[in-house]
């Protein structure tokens, strides 16, 4: 990336109510592990504020996309009721999914995690097992609150997951919920011993890739080097006078 200047990669953030020093007010947060696992692989994180407005045009700006995990996509968006275990944020549906989809339309390098995962097939048409011991999953997945599992995942082979990670391997999970009817575009790219889906990749684009884990905890997971070396690609198209977008 000599000469050149670094990617830029937004990282959907969320309203929830915080405490710092002597105020407790809603802010707008983010696990600081993203920030770290992006500026760590050689790119430029830029927190994007959960607001719809502007959007489309934030994305218009970037090189990559973060979906971060958090709360549960509302089952209306995939015609269920909600489970009792199902915690929605509505608002953050609806600004996620406008950034998701300007993403896709321009092919930015997309990397969706936990949550953001569930988002991507849900936006192409999917649904989701809204609490996976109901649907033969077993509790690894989310052990304990605050706590991430170590779950063993076995990869498609010819999937670009594999060229990124093996053929299988180990990771951080922290989800009560999981892909259950494939959106249009994508393919299971990992699975969990029980057979629960535990990443999904599109075949329609150069790089979206959406995972159940969260490989910002493990700085030994590739995933993140792999979105800033497409997104450095994206870059150095988008600097490039003779680039065509």
């Amino acid at each position: 990336m000599s000469g050149l200047a670094l990617p830029v990669v937004g990282v959907t953030t969320y309203a929830e109510p915080a405490r710092w020093s002597v105020w407790n007010r809603p802010a707008a947060v983010l696990p600081l592990s993203y920030v770290d696992s992006i500026a760590r692989c050689g790119g430029v994180p830029v927190l994007l504020p959960p607001l719809a407005a502007g959007a489309v045009e934030a994305v218009s700006r970037l090189d990559a996309l973060v979906l971060a995990g958090g709360a549960d996509v509302d089952p209306d968006r995939y015609g269920e009721t909600p489970h009792p275990t199902t915690v929605t944020r509505p608002d953050r549906d609806a600004w996620e999914l406008a950034v998701l989809a300007a993403a896709l339309e321009r092919d930015l390098p997309v990397l969706a995690i936990c949550r953001g995962m569930q988002l991507l097939n849900v936006a192409t048409g999917g649904t989701l097992h809204q609490h996976l011991p109901d649907a033969g999953g077993d509790t690894s997945h989310q052990p304990a609150p605050g706590t991430f599992g170590a779950t063993p995942v076995r990869v498609r082979p010819a999937g670009r997951l594999a060229g990124i990670i093996g053929r299988s391997t180990t990771v951080a999970c922290h989800h009560h919920q999981s892909v259950r009817r494939l959106g249009a575009g994508l393919q299971p790219a990992a699975w969990a011993e029980d057979e629960t889906v535990e990443a999904i990749e599109s075949t329609g684009h150069q790089f979206v890739v959406g995972v159940q884990w969260h490989p910002e905890e493990n700085q030994a997971d590739p995933l993140f080097t792999a979105l800033i070396e497409a997104a450095a690609t994206r870059a150095r198209q988008r600097e490039s006078p003779c680039a065509t977008m």
